[in-house]
């Protein structure tokens, strides 16, 4: 499960059951921190989820800001409603909001229709990212050389 921290939405997403591809799943509204901790725990207790990838929202130069504080501090009130097995890993968010925003647009919406949707949009980039590089990519070397056949 990826989490797209917003004081006001937090977009949450899943990968698939094979681990390849990431998949919206809600937007949990983020203003009373105690209930969306609570609503996270119940879908990863829900969905059996075993690593809960936590967005740092660095600054273009790789620096942290007073966003990443209040990420890791809530990830700190999350961490004691999860099981011990479940792991919570902090992954680099630059620009997954930017990435998810050009798809909605290539999709056809805009941003005013795209609002309910955006922060779930940037969940799956986070995730999807990683679940990519956990794969070593979609296309490796030896699936490309079948291609050269």
């Amino acid at each position: 499960m990826a989490i797209d921290y917003g004081e006001a939405r937090i977009g949450l997403a899943l990968s698939d059951e094979l681990g390849m591809l990431a998949h919206p799943l809600e937007t949990v509204p983020g203003q009373d921190k105690k209930l969306a901790v609570a609503r996270i725990a119940e879908l990863v207790a829900e969905r059996g989820v075993g690593t809960v990838l936590i967005g740092l929202p660095l600054r273009m130069d790789g620096s942290e800001g007073t966003a990443v504080e209040k990420v890791r501090t809530f990830a700190k009130k999350l961490r004691p409603l999860l099981t011990e097995t479940v792991e919570i890993v902090e992954v680099d968010e630059r620009l997954s909001t930017v990435a998810a925003m050009e798809k909605l647009h290539a999709a056809g919406r805009t941003e005013k229709n795209s609002r309910r949707h955006i922060d779930q949009a940037a969940a799956m980039e986070i995730l999807q990212e990683y679940l990519d590089a956990k794969s070593g990519g979609v296309i490796d070397d030896e699936w490309e050389e079948d291609w050269d056949d």
